[in-house]
């Protein structure tokens, strides 16, 4: 059974954070998160730059730590366990194995390029989920093919376009049947003409049911295919509601004011 469908048999939330709070040094970058996210749910993040919305995104992996408040993730307090009381932090290898359970594709693309791209997609499965090169390969080719991509599989990296090489990055996190995926500005780094290959992958990962946390400067995206919207400024949730709600009758100053900017 996958982490996704062993999480869907619950009603809990995949993602729940109170009072989420972490820090460079002197420098806190999240003031206090408070943000839920439901199984199935496409929760997209909005707000300026240094709003720590990939901050947050990266908590939700456990590539950074919460200093203060509780955020628990496909029903775990991300970081540590409590054992009679007592917190026991998690060790590397606790980290790799939560994170099995979550997919992230980021803002570059991070290929090997060395390898293909049914090379890049069937390594994870392998070197972390111990399965064999065959069933990896099959993984890979159904991945790919789900992404558009099936006629790529045998081109390095540098053979793709910058839309195709995040289309592989998504088919990797895919890959490892992840229960929620996260996206961190997922076209900010493509042509404007290759945006919309990848926005419609992750439509149809969406009609397909997919939890996903997708932090997002596409603001038509958010609203079309976005179940809620949360709006960071300065290290909160400002406002945060459906979708389209948020998006066309926003309520806080902040957020009109960011939303005439962007439009």
């Amino acid at each position: 059974m996958t982490n996704l469908e062993k999480f869907s048999e619950t009603t809990a939330p995949v993602v729940h954070a109170r009072d989420v709070r972490m820090s460079y040094g002197q420098h806190e970058i999240l003031h206090g998160v408070n943000l839920e996210v439901a199984p199935g749910e496409v929760a997209c993040i909005v707000g300026p730059s240094g709003s720590g919305k990939s901050t947050f995104l990266r908590c939700i992996n456990g590539l950074e730590p919460v200093h203060v408040g509780s955020l628990r993730v496909l029903g775990q307090e991300v970081g540590y366990d409590l054992t009679n009381g007592k917190a026991k932090a998690w060790n590397a290898k606790q980290f790799a194995q939560f994170r099995t359970g979550i997919g992230m594709v980021f803002q570059r693309f991070n290929l090997f390029a060395h390898m293909d791209a049914a090379q890049n997609v069937a390594c994870a499965p392998v070197r972390v989920l111990g399965i064999s090169q065959q069933e990896a390969a099959e993984r890979a080719r159904d991945q790919l093919a789900r992404v558009g991509l099936a006629d790529h599989a045998h081109k390095r990296p540098h053979q793709l376009s910058g839309g195709q090489q995040q289309r592989v990055a998504i088919a990797r996190a895919l890959a490892m049947q992840p229960a929620v995926m996260l996206f961190d500005e997922p076209t900010s780094a493509l042509d404007p003409e290759l945006v919309d290959e990848v926005l419609e992958v992750m439509k149809g990962l969406a009609r397909g049911g997919m939890t996903m946390v997708v932090v997002t400067h596409e603001i038509g995206f958010a609203r079309d295919v976005g179940d809620t919207v949360s709006f960071f400024d300065e290290g909160v949730v400002a406002e945060h509601g459906p979708a389209r709600e948020v998006l066309t009758h926003p309520q806080h100053e902040r957020t009109k004011a960011f939303l005439s900017s962007v439009r």
